[in-house]
């Protein structure tokens, strides 16, 4: 078990109900904390999420660490 650090944006932060977290988990990579997030929050099914760690942008399959910063970004329409 790990404690992470999440910060939530756009659509994400709406079906979180919060801006951050700090956060328990078992997830071994950001991807598997995703999928648990997911299934909490119920996020929408979105094309293309990016994932920062430690304000790098990595890929989901990424293993965490304890204490990381985890930041899901969803795509963002403008206008």
């Amino acid at each position: 078990m790990k404690t992470i650090r999440i910060d939530y944006f756009a659509v994400l932060r709406e079906h979180a109900g919060k801006e951050t977290e700090q956060r328990s988990t078992d997830a071994s990579t950001a991807g598997e904390l995703f999928a648990e997030l997911s299934s909490e929050y119920q996020f929408p099914e979105l094309s293309s999420i990016k994932v920062a760690l430690n304000d790098e942008f990595s890929s989901f399959d990424t293993e965490l660490q304890e204490g990381d910063s985890v930041v899901f970004i969803p795509p963002v329409a403008g206008g």
